[in-house]
């Protein structure tokens, strides 16, 4: 059994995508099915890339739980951390492909996903502390039981690296931005990477200067700073230097989970020992790809398909 080089935390849901572009839900017919939810598929981008990861979440007593466990072995992420929830569903995502670059998101998460419902009964300590790399998430923290779970994990794991905080915001996820910078904040005190875009780098540091917005999360102890800049390219910030990565131009069919590629191959670079330029060329070649597909965790690229773009 090949040993875990990655545990990703957080959201998992069962995506929902129109099979009909540049309609409004109304007048979407059919949909598709597929494996969604950040933290799941960061953890199988990675393991596309030939990375072997584990997600800790939780799904509910449902169909659409034993969907995510078999989408996970066959996608080639170990589902072994994948706790059930008795009391709720699990989640279920409409988007509509209207605009394709941003689609609208309409989320059944409610009163509580099961994934917010982590508990420290649920967390396998041992691999917290041990695992080369580990990927936690701003919505992670949005509401209890799971923030006080995830503080708890970052704390034991005691800032070794690799530990990755994807900045993660969604607005409908918390009372209000103010909660968001505290808890997210009190995060990058304990991580040595972040990644995030302008928006989510403003909600964590109070700035969307993407200079800037490095500046602050250096000097909050990260070591590496990654802010997405959309058509502007990617900027990657160390305490040895700073450089802009330039965008990849392709034509978009669904730019969800174009960040989440990008943080599958994130993590292969990082567990590869690469120098921050190329870690984000190729993370941005990776989200470029999923953009031009349709599809989240069915869109993730192979490296042979990372490295033709190149």
């Amino acid at each position: 059994m090949t040993a875990l080089e990655a545990l990703t935390v957080g959201r998992v849901g069962v995506d929902l995508y129109p099979e009909q572009s540049g309609v409004p839900l109304a007048g979407v017919s059919t949909f598709a099915k597929s494996l969604g939810g950040t933290a799941t598929n960061v953890a199988v981008a990675a393991a596309r890339l030939g990375r072997s990861t584990s997600v800790l979440t939780k799904v509910g007593p449902d169909g659409f739980g034993d969907y995510v466990r078999q989408a996970l072995r066959e996608f080639g992420v170990a589902p072994d951390h994948v706790g059930t929830s008795a009391e709720f569903q699990t989640p279920v995502v409409f988007c509509a492909l209207d605009p394709p670059a941003d689609p609208p998101l309409l989320f059944y998460r409610s009163p509580i996903a099961p994934d917010l419902t982590l508990g420290e009964a649920d967390v396998p300590w041992d691999v917290v502390e041990t695992v080369p790399l580990l990927w936690v998430t701003g919505t992670g923290v949005s509401v209890e039981p799971a923030r006080g779970t995830q503080r708890k994990m970052l704390e034991r794991r005691g800032r070794r690296s690799h530990t990755v905080l994807d900045l993660d915001f969604r607005p409908m996820f918390w009372p209000g931005t103010d909660t968001a910078r505290e808890e997210i904040g009190w995060m990058l005190d304990h991580v040595t990477v972040a990644v995030g875009n302008r928006t989510e780098a403003e909600v964590a540091v109070g700035t969307a200067d993407p200079d800037e917005a490095a500046s602050r999360m250096l000097a909050r102890g990260v070591e590496l700073a990654v802010i997405k800049k959309g058509a502007d390219g990617v900027l990657v910030a160390t305490a040895e230097g700073r450089w802009t990565v330039p965008p990849l131009r392709v034509e978009v069919v669904c730019g969800l989970g174009a960040g989440d590629g990008f943080g599958g191959a994130l993590i292969h670079g990082l567990l590869s020992g690469w120098d921050p330029v190329r870690i984000a060329t190729y993370a941005n070649a990776a989200g470029a790809l999923v953009a031009s597909r349709l599809a989240c965790a069915d869109a993730m690229p192979t490296a042979d398909e990372i490295e033709e773009l190149l």
